[in-house]
């Protein structure tokens, strides 16, 4: 009887502390869940799940307007401007006054350089045609794309026949000349033929606007091959300053009255890869 009693006093107490065990290692896990709950609340940070809408943001033109005003330099292609003679400076300044803010609406300017230049300076860089051909197109449209009464259209303004001989269909409905990417190669093909004819870049240009036959013949009957020392036609004569005063106002926006346009594009705006798809 003695032993039973011991038996069972001893069973109980066994259970008893298996229970006790139990309980104490069930506490601390919900201790342990407790603070790392704890941790994760206060150590996470919330997080918006709206979806938020495009963003825009207020652009400024990279062509027209440089964070830096670069140093004055009246030149077209590394061909100075010899301003120290009075016949050129007064061209230059006569263009200089033509195309400054008064006479030409910035956001007009701004506008067609920021379409055009990232188009056509790679194109030129390609034909090893110098840079300052860009500004070609905004003196030879007059800021538009149409068609002149003398029958040139598009960007550079082609004449039919002279579009055709350097590759550009016309006619039949297509028309390559108001095609940015086609009619620049073009283009660059025509310069680059102009320059080996006459080794010059003023000469070129100016050939561009009034045809190789003519300058030729004008450089034959004057004896001269120096463009700013040529007596041309008046289009011609003041083409080249023209270029030169584009450049100078669009390095210098400021010095000749432009006025930073604000405009607003969104974020994912066309690049120049699209709109030279587009073309």
């Amino acid at each position: 009887m003695t032993y039973l009693c011991s038996a069972f006093t001893n069973a109980d107490l066994m259970k008893s502390k298996k229970i006790i065990n139990e309980h104490l290692f069930t506490g601390a896990v919900i201790i342990l869940l407790v603070i790392f709950s704890a941790l994760n609340i206060f150590g996470t940070k919330v997080t918006r799940s709206t979806t938020e809408l495009p963003k825009f943001k207020t652009h400024f033109s990279t062509f027209l307007f440089k964070p830096v005003e670069p140093k004055e330099d009246y030149s077209f292609a590394d061909e100075a401007l010899p301003t120290h003679n009075a016949s050129v400076n007064r061209k230059l300044q006569i263009s200089l006054e033509k195309h400054n803010y008064r006479h030409v609406g910035s956001n007009i300017l701004q506008r067609k350089a920021e379409k055009i230049f990232p188009i056509i300076e790679p194109i030129l860089r390609a034909y090893g045609i110098p840079d300052d051909f860009k500004y070609v197109p905004l003196v030879e449209g007059g800021f538009s794309e149409g068609t002149s009464p003398k029958g040139a259209k598009g960007l550079w303004q082609f004449m039919p026949g002279t579009a055709r001989a350097y590759g550009l269909k016309v006619g039949n409905g297509v028309d390559d000349r108001k095609n940015i990417r086609k009619s620049t190669i073009a283009a660059c093909r025509y310069i680059k033929g102009l320059y080996e004819e006459f080794n010059s870049w003023t000469l070129a240009a100016a050939a561009y606007n009034n045809g190789s036959i003519k300058l030729a013949r004008a450089m034959n009957e004057q004896n001269q091959d120096n463009y700013f020392r040529m007596h041309l036609n008046r289009e011609t004569g003041i083409y080249v300053y023209n270029l030169v005063a584009m450049k100078a106002i669009i390095n210098q926006p400021d010095k000749y009255g432009f006025k930073k346009q604000r405009s607003v594009f969104k974020l994912n705006s066309l690049t120049p890869p699209e709109l030279l798809a587009a073309n």
